[in-house]
């Protein structure tokens, strides 16, 4: 039995118990926690390819070829090569870069080499995969920054200790005009052009620079330097690191396997990538009660995605829980709870994870809101005449626009919640985006009247509660 599958056998258990339990559950996080740092060097080449294969979305040429491989390095007394680049770009991180590096981490972990390449040469030129437009350049000081701020925040993931890190401007910064035509004389053009984001772009008449046009070129490069086995790295970039094995090809290497991982689904449930701009994204610098509650309020679909991306699950218990849902002996609320908690324990350890877990129940699980002593307020007296969604977006800060507040009323997620002075019973009553733009003292009186309830009163924004006074 493999360490991973001792492990396995003892979360099943946990998992086939009462995941309303906080102990089952401190248990179960307790478990499946230390997995991250959890030695996988004793899985055969089969079982280690099949668990970078059941992360990805696509393994070129495949898993078995994968497994192969490795069979072929352990054989030699060594691992697999395995590259992986970041262009450092931006200087807050979110879960959604988080994937790439958990998967790379299950291949530190199983006995393989890990390189980093830092792409302080090609940030200069800008990533245009998806992009609609030319991508700012950067200056040295914007990269150096934006790369100390991603090592911090995705440190919780991965082992920066044991790693090797190179810089992809020690070989591009050298390659002359001559070299560079003789290199592009091989690419046709035809196989730049075929991005359909490009496509996309020169339909709609936006710009399209030849700097962003060889950018999969110079990413090629940098595989055709290391001379890597692998490279992982966002299915939105497939076509870039397939450009590093036909770059291989021409200069004589064996080309590079490739490990596509899956770009993940927004916490608003709109279908979109999770994205700063959309500003349905979860920061690894928020707090374990921000990132609980976010985690709690996406849709159920996104429950399993979610547990695939950033936990150290395995299928089988995904898909124990999973027939536990449909066999109804498990709620999806419980589950979600349990993801939730995972997170958490990633980012902040176990015991934030805990706490953020009773902060959620007494704050959004009680009868009555009453017994949560660290509510919110906002006087209605002060800020009456404020339209909701301006008070939500200003006096609150529940949200982080005024377009986002509108987004959330759009979905149903905006209400009064009105709990009676006797015995605390709620009722919730739902504001249509047109209420979220209109004064808080015109819309409050009038819901109530139509509903014909009286009451301590509320105003709740997804999961975010505050109580109104001065009414």
């Amino acid at each position: 039995m493999t360490r991973l599958g001792d492990s396995v056998q003892r979360a099943s258990r946990l998992l086939a118990q009462d995941l309303s339990s906080d102990t089952i559950v401190e248990q179960l996080l307790a478990e499946t926690g230390s997995r991250r740092y959890l030695d996988l060097s004793d899985l055969p080449a089969k079982e280690q390819a099949a668990l970078i294969g059941a992360r990805a979305v696509e393994v070129l040429p495949s898993v078995e070829k994968l497994a192969e491989a490795i069979e072929t390095k352990q054989a030699q007394g060594k691992g697999l090569h395995v590259k992986l680049g970041i262009d450092p770009t931006a200087a807050d991180v979110h879960l959604g870069h988080a994937v790439q590096m958990i998967v790379l981490s299950r291949f530190q972990r199983m006995g393989h080499d890990v390189t980093l390449i830092i792409g302080d040469f090609t940030a200069k030129i800008g990533d245009p995969s998806g992009r609609t437009a030319e991508r700012p350049a950067l200056t040295d000081e914007d990269i150096a920054k934006n790369l100390s701020g991603y090592q911090e925040q995705v440190r919780p993931f991965f082992d920066f200790e044991n790693v090797s890190f190179r810089n992809n401007s020690h070989w591009l910064g050298e390659i002359g005009f001559a070299q560079l035509i003789t290199l592009l004389a091989q690419v046709p053009a035809s196989a730049l052009l075929q991005r359909e984001d490009f496509r996309n772009r020169l339909a709609q008449g936006s710009g399209l620079t030849m700097s962003e046009l060889i950018y999969p070129v110079a990413m090629a490069l940098d595989s055709v330097e290391l001379d890597c086995d692998i490279e992982l790295g966002g299915v939105d970039q497939l076509l870039n690191m397939q450009m590093g094995r036909r770059l291989m090809e021409l200069h004589a290497q064996r080309p590079q396997m490739i490990a596509a991982m899956p770009l993940i689904e927004g916490t608003d449930g709109s279908g979109a990538k999770m994205s700063k701009s959309k500003e349905n994204y979860i920061g690894l610098t928020a707090g374990g009660d921000d990132v609980f509650g976010k985690i709690m309020s996406i849709p159920d679909r996104l429950m399993v995605p979610y547990l695939r991306a950033w936990t150290e699950w395995t299928d089988a218990e995904i898909d124990q829980v999973v027939a536990r849902i449909e066999a109804k002996s498990l709620h999806p609320m419980d589950l979600k709870k349990v993801l939730a908690g995972e997170v958490v324990g990633a980012l902040h350890g176990p015991e934030a994870a805990q706490a953020a877990r009773a902060h959620f129940t007494a704050q959004f699980s009680k009868k009555s809101f009453a017994d949560v002593e660290t509510l919110p307020t906002v006087d209605a007296k002060e800020h009456g005449g404020e339209g909701i969604a301006a008070i939500l977006t200003r006096v609150l800060e529940f949200t982080p626009s005024a377009s986002a507040a509108r987004r959330i009323a759009k979905q149903n997620g905006l209400r009064l919640v009105v709990a009676a002075e006797a015995g605390g019973e709620q009722q919730a009553i739902v504001l249509p985006e047109a209420d979220a733009l209109r004064p808080l003292a015109e819309v409050v009186p009038e819901k109530l009247a139509e509903a014909g309830v009286s009451g301590t009163v509320y105003l709740k924004a997804g999961r975010r509660i505050a109580q109104i006074e001065g009414l």
